[in-house]
């Protein structure tokens, strides 16, 4: 299997209408255009560090990719297309809101070779969308999805939990609508309350409250599931630290800089949980087998899992190893006496 790396451009938050409130991106201010003078240069740099055979594609991430001044977005794409039609780059990925897909945007990102739009979706719940600020709508989003994957477009559906108004019901409704309406793969993002955003002067005002990071992970882990299941590749579970302070000081919420880890860690010991609770297992050593590279999700930040499950079933030992039989995400359990 290739390999696969994305080229990263951020693009300016030029392209979005409005701020939502848990936005920290600043504007541009005293600025009509943004510099793109250097993406090329960008491009090569990175090429420079791939090695050969990789799926490359260059990613336009960080605003409304097609929200931005058309003339910026085109010149954008005939800089990435030139390093499609050398052959050293095989496609483009880019993000952007519901609102800002159409026909004619469609067509512009076909003739350029764009492959990938990872739309921000955050939730399919219209109430929960007014009280984040959000400017577009459910239908909207819904109708977005649809063009996207009639035009052979990859689908990928961004979406956060612990928004204003959000429940855990509204959130698995949402994951489930995004596998519903043809993504290929998510993106699962833990609201996390910037410090200088609406969100925060909400919290101040007794308007919002942030879930502690129990909540957090219990609920990360339920909407995961909903998407693997579903067989939809989740690409990433939280924030990556580059986008936050490494202590966490820009932060007026709970954060750990490993929250995606621990919401997978939670996910592993849910379903061997699920699992145990059929094999009843009492007094007996259990053996967890997962896919290789994958023990410590099993395992859990210092052991974790393995200590709770170990209590709850009242288990005289667990072992996790390796299988080269299992697919990712899977877990298959040996006791003394049954395996499941």
């Amino acid at each position: 299997m290739k390999k696969h790396r994305n080229i990263p451009i951020f693009v300016p938050h030029l392209g979005c209408p409005n701020t939502c409130v848990f936005c920290n991106q600043r504007k541009i201010s005293g600025c009509e255009k943004a510099d793109f003078s250097s993406v090329s240069a960008e491009i090569e740099e990175a090429l420079s560090t791939i090695t050969a055979g990789t799926d490359v594609q260059i990613a336009f991430f960080g605003g409304s990719f097609t929200g931005i001044d058309r003339r910026d977005m085109i010149y954008l794409l005939e800089t990435a297309k030139r390093f499609i039609d050398e052959g050293r780059v095989e496609s483009i990925r880019l993000s952007t809101r519901p609102d800002y897909i159409d026909e004619e945007i469609l067509d512009i990102l076909c003739r350029y070779g764009v492959k990938s739009i990872e739309l921000g979706i955050q939730s399919m719940d219209d109430a929960v969308l007014r009280a984040s600020g959000r400017g577009h709508t459910a239908a909207q989003t819904e109708r977005a999805c649809r063009l996207i994957t009639a035009r052979g477009f990859e689908l990928v559906g961004q979406m956060m939990t612990g928004l204003p108004e959000a429940t855990l019901e509204t959130e698995l409704y949402t994951a489930r609508r995004i596998c519903e309406l043809g993504a290929s793969g998510a993106r699962i993002y833990p609201t996390v309350v910037f410090r200088g955003t609406e969100l925060e002067n909400m919290m101040k005002r007794g308007e919002y409250e942030s879930r502690g990071m129990e909540r957090v992970i219990d609920d990360g882990a339920a909407v995961l599931a909903v998407f693997l299941e579903s067989g939809v590749n989740v690409i990433r579970v939280g924030l990556q630290s580059s986008e936050l302070l490494t202590d966490g000081s820009d932060t007026a919420s709970p954060y750990h800089e490993a929250t995606g880890e621990l919401i997978y860690s939670r996910y592993f010991r849910n379903m061997a949980e699920k699992m145990l609770a059929e094999l009843e297992p009492c007094g007996k050593s259990v053996t967890i087998y997962v896919s290789p590279g994958e023990v410590s999700k099993m395992v859990g930040q210092k052991k974790t899992n393995s200590e709770y499950l170990k209590k709850k079933f009242s288990l005289y030992s667990i072992k996790v190893r390796e299988s080269g039989e299992l697919s990712p995400n899977k877990i298959k359990i040996i006791s003394e006496e049954r395996k499941i």
